[in-house]
C-alpha cells in the first residue's frame, strides 16, 4: 500500500469530513479510501480520525498531520511536475485566497493575465474576507492586506495601498464639501465594517494624525458596496483606492481632502513556513508583484 496514497486519502477525508466525499475527490471507491486511512493509522500506530455515523473528525494527532501533509503533497507533486514539464512551461493547480473586494477588483484580472501567459496552469481562487488557514484549506498562498501577524506564515511584501475619501457631486451639492477631517463628523458616512476601526477614519497632516469619529446609518462589510452607495449619493465613503475602479475618472465620485494624507496598509502574499515554494507559486508571486506595479494600485513601500 503506497504511503503517498494513504496520505492523500487522509488529507482528502480530513478536509472534506467524509470518506465518501474524499473518495469522489480522489476518484476511487469509498472502501479503498477507508482502507488507505486505516493503513496509515496502523503504520503510525496512532488514530488520526474520529469516526461517527454522521461525520469524521480529527484527533490531536490528525490535526498535527493535517497541518503538514498538504504542503508536503503539494511539494512532492510540484517536484514531479517541474521534472516532467522541463521546457514545456508551468503546469498544475494553484490554490489561493484573497479578500473579497481586492480579489474581485484586481486579483481576478491579474489571474487572467497570468493564465494567458501560462495556459497549462489551473487556478482555484477562494474569495473571503476571513483569513483562511492555508494548511487546513490546502492553499498555496494568500493575498493579504494590512496585517501579516501570523507567525506560521512567510510573507512577501509587495507594496502599499492608500485610502481615499469620496462622495458624489449630488451629495456634495446637497450637503456641502468637507474641508477638514473634523467636518466629516457632521456628514452622513457609509461605514465599512471591514476596516480595523470602522468608525475612526485617520488622516495625516504635517506628520500628525487627525481623527474623524464618524457616524452614519449605513454599514456594509464591502468596500465595493461602500463605493456603490457613495455613487448613489448616500454619503461619504472612505475606501482603498483600488476599490474605486475608475469611478473618479468617470466623474461618478469626487476625491475629497486633497491636502491631507490618508490611511495606508501593506499588500503582500503569505505562504506556509518551512517549505520550498513550487516554481508555479514563485512565478505567480513575481508576476503579481510586477503586475500590481504596472496597474498603478500600489504606493511605494
Amino acid at each position: 500500500m503506497d504511503r503517498l496514497d494513504q496520505l492523500r486519502a487522509f488529507v482528502a477525508t480530513a478536509q472534506t469530513g467524509s470518506f465518501t466525499a474524499a473518495a469522489d475527490q480522489m476518484g476511487i471507491s469509498n472502501r479503498l479510501t477507508s482502507k488507505y486511512v486505516a493503513g496509515l493509522e496502523a503504520r503510525l500506530g496512532v488514530r488520526l480520525l474520529q469516526r461517527t455515523t454522521r461525520q469524521v473528525g480529527l484527533t490531536p494527532a490528525g490535526e498535527d498531520l493535517l497541518a503538514r501533509a498538504p504542503a508536503l503533497l503539494d511539494e512532492f507533486d510540484a517536484m514531479l511536475g517541474e521534472v516532467a514539464e522541463g521546457s514545456k512551461g508551468l503546469s498544475g493547480t494553484l490554490r489561493l485566497s484573497a479578500p473579497m473586494t481586492f480579489g474581485e477588483v484586481y486579483v481576478v484580472g491579474m489571474l487572467a493575465r497570468f493564465g494567458r501567459a501560462h495556459p497549462s496552469i489551473a487556478v482555484d481562487l477562494r474569495l473571503n474576507d476571513r483569513y483562511l488557514d492555508l494548511a487546513a484549506e490546502g492553499l498555496d498562498l494568500a493575498f493579504r492586506l494590512g496585517r501579516f501577524d501570523q507567525a506560521s506564515l512567510k510573507v512577501r511584501r509587495i507594496g502599499r495601498f492608500c485610502s481615499t475619501l469620496v462622495a458624489s457631486t449630488d451629495y456634495l451639492a446637497a450637503h456641502g464639501t468637507p474641508a477638514t477631517p473634523q467636518d466629516i463628523e457632521r456628514h452622513a458616512c457609509i461605514v465599512d465594517t471591514n476596516r480595523r476601526n470602522p468608525r475612526r477614519w485617520v488622516f495625516k497632516q504635517g506628520g500628525e494624525e487627525v481623527i474623524a469619529n464618524v457616524s452614519g446609518r449605513i454599514f456594509v462589510n464591502s468596500a465595493r458596496a461602500a463605493v456603490a452607495l457613495a455613487q448613489e449619493g448616500m454619503g461619504l465613503a472612505y475606501v482603498p483606492r483600488f476599490a474605486l475602479a475608475g469611478s473618479l475618472d468617470a466623474g461618478e465620485l469626487v476625491a475629497l481632502l486633497p491636502n491631507y494624507g490618508t490611511e495606508s496598509g501593506e499588500i503582500g502574499t503569505v505562504y506556509l513556513e518551512g517549505r520550498a515554494l513550487p516554481r508555479k507559486v514563485r512565478a505567480l508571486i513575481e508576476f503579481a508583484a510586477a503586475d500590481m506595479k504596472a496597474s498603478g494600485i500600489l504606493e511605494d513601500l
